[in-house]
């Protein structure tokens, strides 16, 4: 049978509503005793302690969805016997609808022993992603990796928009002039790879435009200076390996990077 259990009772009729034959249960317990095929799907904080509180058998495969926490969260699963292991979308899940629109062609971090592992990675692959298998010790790493075009991008972008309001527009004006550029990025990273895909001053070797920013962001507000000098300097190495900077316009964009604002006044 197909069971469910959540402690939020809108969440489990939500799924019981989208899931054909899905049955609501009344507990994380009444899901083992009911399922072979368990998942958990809640808090990485908390994926040890349900895990622990769960009577396991051999016949179970206990997998849990989070990307940074190591299977071995599930170790009372494995003492018992189930076998275990790790399924994470790299995806946005803030809106499950919009979530699910984007699924298809997104990476699965799946990890697991041999039978459990082939079967998860033909889950992914069912479901139109493209199943990556994650090393024992590396989740952690391989999630930071997920929040630089994520949580960390969508950051960037109210950094973005924040710089848009100084100068009287809306959010929406903002997002409206630079969800097209960014568009226009992935495409060219998709086209060149990251350093061939890479334009802007410091690829340029432009130090001209790289101080009258640091002046204008140091102006509105020191930390947006910091970022950007932050931001900036990584994009060194990527306009030398595009070749379109050359290593002395290289060192003198470096050396104007490391002037910090407040030891600059």
């Amino acid at each position: 049978m197909t069971g469910a259990w959540s402690r939020k009772a809108a969440d489990l009729a939500l799924m019981a509503g989208e899931v054909p034959g899905l049955k609501p249960l009344a507990s994380a317990q009444a899901v083992a005793d009911a399922c072979d095929f368990v998942w958990l799907t809640v808090a990485d904080d908390a994926i040890a302690t349900v895990a622990d509180g769960i009577a396991w058998s051999p016949r179970h495969r206990v997998i849990h969805c989070s990307g940074a926490t190591e299977i071995n969260a599930l170790q009372n699963a494995k003492d018992h016997g189930a076998s275990i292991g790790g399924f994470h979308p790299m995806q946005m899940f803030t809106n499950p609808a919009v979530a699910l629109k984007g699924l298809p062609g997104c990476t699965v971090g799946v990890e697991a022993e041999a039978e459990l592992l082939e079967a998860l990675q033909r889950m992914a692959s069912d479901i139109g992603c493209i199943p990556v298998q994650v090393p024992a010790g590396q989740r952690a790493l391989y999630h930071a990796s997920a929040y630089y075009v994520g949580p960390f991008l969508i950051a960037l972008l109210a950094e973005g928009a924040n710089l848009w309001r100084k100068f009287g527009a809306s959010e929406k004006q903002a997002l409206d002039a630079m969800l097209p550029l960014l568009a226009g990025t992935l495409s060219a990273v998709r086209d060149g790879g990251l350093a061939h895909g890479m334009g802007g001053c410091v690829a340029r070797g432009d130090i001209g435009t790289v101080r009258k920013h640091l002046t204008a962001l140091d102006r509105y507000n020191p930390d947006a200076g910091q970022l950007y000098r932050a931001l900036a300097k990584r994009n060194i190495p990527l306009g030398l390996a595009r070749g379109s900077l050359s290593a002395a316009a290289a060192e003198r964009i470096g050396e104007t990077l490391a002037i910090d604002a407040k030891a600059d006044a």
